[in-house]
């Protein structure tokens, strides 16, 4: 039986394991129900199992009868403060949280993938690392649980790491899609404060009105991205959040607005910071204000190893057929923290299409909408193409990584 079959006979019980991991969604590092959950469908298996310390992450280490490297597959697990309305019969019971990009799907399929593994112990060449890792929507769960040591787990660092993100829009369903170098942006938060003096809305000149100016700087903003950018090194500048005052006729003291900033090189990062802090500050002081400017770097940029994408194509190639793998042709706005474990370790991301049957890719529900809906058919391909990849990579085994592994 093929690795793809093997998957196949696990789709019912991986689709009731999403279905009650969608129904009880957690956000941020604390997850107690889903770490429980997922420890729950590892029991069985063969594993070195340890939980974090600061967050609730799981890091299982699955020993393969032969000596070789180490191979890291990551899931993470976490949901989004949102409030789900897609209507489903397995739907968020928790008030304002949602498994809104898919991690409930993504934590399904490396367990699937582990029960592979472990069925297929005996003919691995090395030692495999799951990470099931919380906080991802803006935590940094990753950083966290490298801090912990999830690099170490199998007593020497992997040789390779890989993950899988499904789509509802953008990519067709079950085609695997990756791309080396930049993937996912860096993300940088801007938070803006910007100070005046209050006063009666009937006389303003009496009054430092930071509204108007507030108004003007996320203006600005947008008008630097798109005159001062490199359209071949891009940016995205979006404020997303904006609160001023409490009722139509008092003028506030203070206008408080955050944004996100998305780059593709670390250049384009420190001129936007450089950037963004002078604009402000120069507008608030053309209006005879004050403005505090906090400009934070969270994510870095997300960057495939050539060769591990190109391991990526080729292994999906020979598990499912050349239709199933399509070259993403430029890189995605979103941010990652698996960035962290590339910095630290080749690898590659690869996107996964899960537009629901019948849906059009075009106007479906996106990721993060409290409508997105996934389609449930993906979740064997991923936990094959999760286990083909580890196997293969260690069946490779390297010369470095065997030296590193301490193999003789």
């Amino acid at each position: 039986m093929t690795s793809f079959e093997e998957a196949a006979s696990l789709r019912d019980d991986l689709v009731r394991l999403r279905r009650s991991l969608h129904a009880e969604p957690e956000v941020g590092l604390g997850l107690p129900r889903t770490q429980e959950k997922v420890l729950a469908a590892l029991d069985s298996l063969p594993l070195e199992i340890s939980t974090g310390g600061r967050l609730s992450s799981v890091t299982a280490v699955l020993r393969g009868a032969k000596p070789g490297p180490a191979v890291l597959l990551r899931a993470d697990m976490d949901a989004l403060p949102l409030p789900e309305r897609t209507g489903v019969d397995f739907a968020s019971t928790v008030d304002g949280a949602m498994h809104a990009c898919g991690h409930d799907l993504h934590t399904t399929m490396l367990i699937g993938a582990a029960h592979l593994l472990a069925a297929r112990r005996g003919d691995l060449a090395g030692d495999v690392v799951l990470m099931f890792q919380p906080g991802e929507e803006g935590y940094d769960g990753a950083g966290a649980m490298l801090a912990e040591g999830v690099l170490e787990a199998a007593g020497r660092r992997p040789a390779a790491a890989y993950a899988l993100h499904v789509f509802t829009t953008g990519f067709p369903t079950g085609v695997f899609m990756a791309r080396a170098g930049a993937t996912m942006a860096a993300t940088n938060d801007v938070d803006v404060t910007v100070i005046g003096a209050g006063g009666h809305a009937s006389a303003p000149h009496r009054a430092k009105d930071p509204v108007p100016a507030a108004c003007e700087m996320v203006t600005a903003l947008q008008t630097m991205v798109s005159r001062t950018c490199d359209p071949f090194d891009p940016v995205v500048l979006t404020v997303g959040s904006f609160h001023a005052g409490t009722r139509r006729n008092v003028i506030p003291e203070t206008v408080r607005f955050e944004g996100t900033v998305r780059t593709f090189s670390t250049q384009a990062q420190g001129r936007m910071k450089d950037a963004v802090v002078t604009l402000v500050r120069q507008i608030a002081a053309a209006h005879g204000l004050k403005a505090e400017v906090e400009f934070t770097p969270r994510y870095p940029v997300t960057v495939n190893d050539q060769h591990e994408t190109d391991f990526v194509e080729t292994t999906v190639n020979d598990v499912f057929g050349e239709h199933r793998f399509q070259p993403l042709t430029h890189p995605l706005t979103g941010a990652e923290d698996f960035s962290r474990i590339l910095a630290e370790v080749p690898g590659s991301l690869v996107m996964l299409g899960a537009t629901p049957s019948g849906a059009d890719p075009s106007t479906v529900a996106n990721n993060h909408s409290s409508y997105v809906e996934f389609d449930e058919g993906v979740l064997t391909d991923g936990a094959a193409l999760l286990a083909q990849l580890a196997t293969r990579r260690l069946a490779a085994q390297p010369a470095e990584a065997l030296s590193s592994a301490g193999a003789s």
